[in-house]
Parts: C-alpha cells; sequence; structure tokens
C-alpha cells in the first residue's frame, strides 16, 4: 500500500499495536494461517491479526480501522470453503479464539448466550449434563460465530434446521463501531426488521458478531442409526426423497456415493459394501426409532436397496458418524498430493435423484477425480474435487464442470449454495440466481450499514465487480 493512504493505514496497525501488545501480531507465518487455506483459492493473509477479549475491545479496533481505512476480516476457526476468511485489500484480521466464554444457559427456555469463538463441539460439553444440545452439525469443529456468519448447517439440518432457525438474537459491532443487539429471547416477534436473519449469513459484510443467543433442543430418549447401500446414487436419492414426503421424521441422512464409500473404507476402516450409500439417524423414543428404522428399510427395498443395517447402540453410530465427518480427509487420500476443491448446491427434494445422477455422469464425462456426498434430506449435496493444480486440461475441466453444476442446480429452481457461502469462490453465480435487481438492493444494504466498506471486503458481490 502506497502513498497518504498506506501512511494512513500503518499508523493505525501502529495504534493497534500500542493497544493490544502481544495479541497483536504482524508475523508472517500467523497472517498466512489467517488467509484462506482449505481449498485451492489464493492464500491472501492480512496485513495483522489481533486477539479481542470483548465486544468493547473489538469496538476498539474496529474504530481504529474505520479511522484509519482498514479492512476487518472476522475470523473463527477458518474452515470456510469459499474464501471468506482472506483479505483480498489487505487488513486486520479479528481472531475470536480468546472469546471462547459460555455466558447463559437458559435450560427452562431452551436457549443460551455465547461469545462467537466458542465451538460446536464444546457448547454441547457444557450441555451435556443438562439434558440438552445444539444440533446444528457441519462436520468441522467451527466457531458458532463463523457458523451464524456463513449461515451454516450440516447433518443435522433436516431435522433440526440450519443457522438460520437455531440463531435466537445476536450482538454485533457494527463499521461506526457502535453495537447493536438484534433481537431479545422470546421465541418469535413481529416487531420491526428481521435484523437477525439480515446478519446470520451475511459472511461479516454487515458487522461483526460477538455474541449469539442459540436455541437449543433436548437430547433423545433413544437414538437408532446405520447405513444401507445402493446399485446406483439415483435409487438412493429416489429412497430419500420417498422418506421425506411419507414424512419420516429422519434426523440424518446422507448420501455417500461409490467413490467416497471406497475412501472411507480406507480412511476409517469401515468395512462397507462399495456402492452407492445412505447413512441415517433416527431421535426419539425407543419404539419410535425402532419403527421409523423399519420403515426405512422398507422404503430401501422398495428402491432397490440392500439391507438397512441398524442399531441403537452408540459405539457403532459414532464409529459410523465419525467417518461421515472424516469423508474430506478420506477423499483427499484417494490422489495424495493433489488440490482439492469442495462445492456444494442445493435443489427442490424432488429434483434430487435427477441432479445427483447428472453430476456423476459429468464427472465421469470430464475425466475428474471426485466423489459426492451430502445431507441429501434437504437437496443439498457437495463435490469434493481432487485436482492437479499444474494440469491445464483438468482446469479448464474443473471450471466447466462447476459452471454446469451450479446452472443445471438453478434450473431445477435450486441455489448455488446450500451452506458453503458465496465469499470469493461462488460471487459471480450471485445474480444468476439472485437477479440483479435483488442483488442491487443487497449493495444498498451493504452501502447504508458499511459505507467506508472496511468490513469483509471482496466478498459476496464485491468479489464479482
Amino acid at each position: 500500500m502506497q502513498g497518504e493512504d498506506g501512511a494512513l493505514r500503518e499508523c493505525g496497525l501502529a495504534a493497534l499495536a500500542a493497544r493490544f501488545g502481544e495479541r497483536f501480531s504482524r508475523s508472517a507465518a500467523l497472517r498466512e494461517q489467517h488467509g484462506h487455506t482449505v481449498t485451492w483459492l489464493a492464500n491472501e493473509p492480512p496485513e495483522a491479526v489481533v486477539f479481542p477479549d470483548s465486544t468493547p475491545e473489538v469496538q476498539e479496533i474496529v474504530r481504529q480501522c474505520a479511522r484509519h481505512r482498514l479492512p476487518i476480516i472476522p475470523f473463527g476457526t477458518g474452515t470456510s470453503v469459499e474464501g471468506q476468511v482472506n483479505a483480498p485489500a489487505g487488513g486486520v484480521s479479528i481472531d475470536f479464539s480468546r472469546m471462547q466464554a459460555i455466558l447463559a444457559v437458559n435450560e427452562e427456555d431452551m436457549d443460551c448466550v455465547v461469545q462467537p469463538g466458542v465451538t460446536r463441539k464444546a457448547l454441547n460439553e457444557h450441555l451435556r449434563d443438562k439434558g440438552l444440545f445444539f444440533p446444528i452439525d457441519p462436520g468441522a469443529d467451527a466457531s458458532l460465530g463463523g457458523m451464524a456468519a456463513t449461515r451454516a448447517s450440516g447433518t443435522n439440518a433436516v431435522r433440526y434446521g440450519t443457522m438460520r432457525e437455531a440463531v435466537v438474537a445476536v450482538k454485533a459491532v457494527m463499521a461506526d463501531g457502535e453495537v447493536l443487539t438484534s433481537a431479545r429471547r422470546a421465541r418469535k416477534s413481529a416487531s420491526g426488521y428481521d435484523l437477525t436473519r439480515l446478519l446470520v449469513g451475511s459472511e461479516g459484510t454487515l458487522g461483526i458478531i460477538t455474541e449469539l443467543t442459540l436455541r437449543l433442543h433436548g437430547i433423545p430418549e433413544a437414538i437408532s442409526g446405520g447405513y444401507c447401500p445402493f446399485p446406483d446414487v439415483e435409487a438412493a436419492c429416489n429412497a430419500v426423497i420417498m422418506t421425506i414426503q411419507l414424512g419420516i421424521p429422519v434426523a440424518r441422512i446422507e448420501l455417500l456415493d461409490a467413490a467416497q464409500v471406497k475412501a472411507c473404507n480406507v480412511y476409517s476402516n469401515l468395512g462397507l459394501p462399495e456402492a452407492p450409500m445412505l447413512f441415517l439417524e433416527f431421535h426419539g423414543s425407543e419404539g419410535g426409532v425402532a419403527e421409523q428404522s423399519e420403515k426405512f428399510a422398507a422404503i430401501a427395498g422398495d428402491c432397490g436397496g440392500g439391507d438397512f443395517h441398524w442399531s441403537t447402540m452408540a459405539e457403532e453410530r459414532t464409529r459410523l458418524w465419525q467417518a461421515r465427518h472424516d469423508a474430506y480427509w478420506a477423499a483427499k487420500a484417494l490422489r495424495p498430493g493433489a488440490s482439492s476443491y469442495s462445492t456444494d448446491v442445493c435443489v427442490p427434494i424432488s429434483r434430487l435423484a435427477e441432479c445427483v445422477a447428472e453430476t456423476r455422469r459429468a464427472l465421469e464425462a470430464a475425466r475428474l477425480v471426485g466423489t459426492i456426498l451430502g445431507h441429501v434430506g434437504d437437496g443439498n449435496f457437495h463435490v469434493l474435487l481432487l485436482v492437479d493444480g499444474q494440469d491445464a486440461r483438468e482446469r479448464a475441466a474443473v471450471d466447466t464442470f462447476l459452471r454446469d453444476l451450479i446452472a443445471r442446480s438453478l434450473a431445477a429452481g435450486g441455489t448455488c449454495s446450500g451452506e458453503h457461502g458465496i465469499g470469493q469462490g461462488k460471487a459471480k453465480y450471485l445474480a444468476a440466481e439472485h437477479g440483479v435487481p435483488a442483488v442491487r438492493a443487497m449493495r444498498l444494504i451493504k452501502r447504508a450499514l458499511d459505507p467506508g466498506n472496511i468490513l469483509n471486503p471482496g466478498k459476496l458481490f464485491d468479489a464479482a465487480d
């Protein structure tokens, strides 16, 4: 950064260094850790990293950055996959790893208040003895602030919803340093604009979340889970569609194609048939989960599936779901040394089977190495591509594959991202999905709330400019 603006930013960085001491760093290694590292998007590190302890300290940081025209990039655990934590315009990464307090658990109201650095696993460990749990489970042990910012979901979304439904209210520091509280703890409200929904999913571009009120659920009396093989992904998806349409209250229903099952077998030592597979879980009473399991077994048989192997033993279920959560690392091992690119789309459940089947055929036609898996109970599926980044043919094939995948999803009435968000990676698809008037409205909201464009610039529609 050169000239007057660069001198101004250096002055701001010096002021933050003086204020935060050892909690401020310009170390090259630390800055690179706070750039994007999960997929092949280029790592764009910030100019500095600062570690606040409280909302007032975040206010101080924001006011200094606003005064000195320094971009701000919120950072949770760095598990986002579309470049949300990159710093294309430089600036300061605010790392929330020191803000991990669980501030309140209101057992009777089944909600809690947490700081943004708390991870979902830490929250559930804290809640276990109270008979409550937080169900949103994106796989990675992500921070709850980051999960809210990207509107995360995961394996339990088919029954419990996404972060959109789980977040009751947020406290956020806005671009001028003021603190906004989006709502009260009441279960519902018809009062004013829904600022909670505006901030949840805004990827740090409208405000910086420093506190969350989250909806909790009771730990089920009984849980059953298992797996069922199918002859092809279309048959597996048809079983999913029938299960949802018949109203069976499935808690988790996950698809793994044959390539992903092969990878999980090797990585997690599962020994499953190397065929397209559904992993399922049911929550309820002992009689209820047994009845639901039997009903699904009948549906699977009607769709050409094999036996549904299910159990209420926690050890067996845990082993299966740990393998599902390790699917990314398992797939990477299929092609050591390759770059990975994880993407997702979501379609109406009625179009799921055809979209997944067409995607599998497109992978094979493009001669690309990749796996398909997903939270198919709500029409959301992922593709993990393993690519030689130095091979021009493969890079071109990936670009075409991704463009066609999203066009296929949009044509089916779906979205370019069910849960990964937009960030940098999917910004070019935003207008195709929402239309120019909607994107124009988004820009107006951004300009009104962040006139200096310091909050996570270069993301969402900005990344498409």
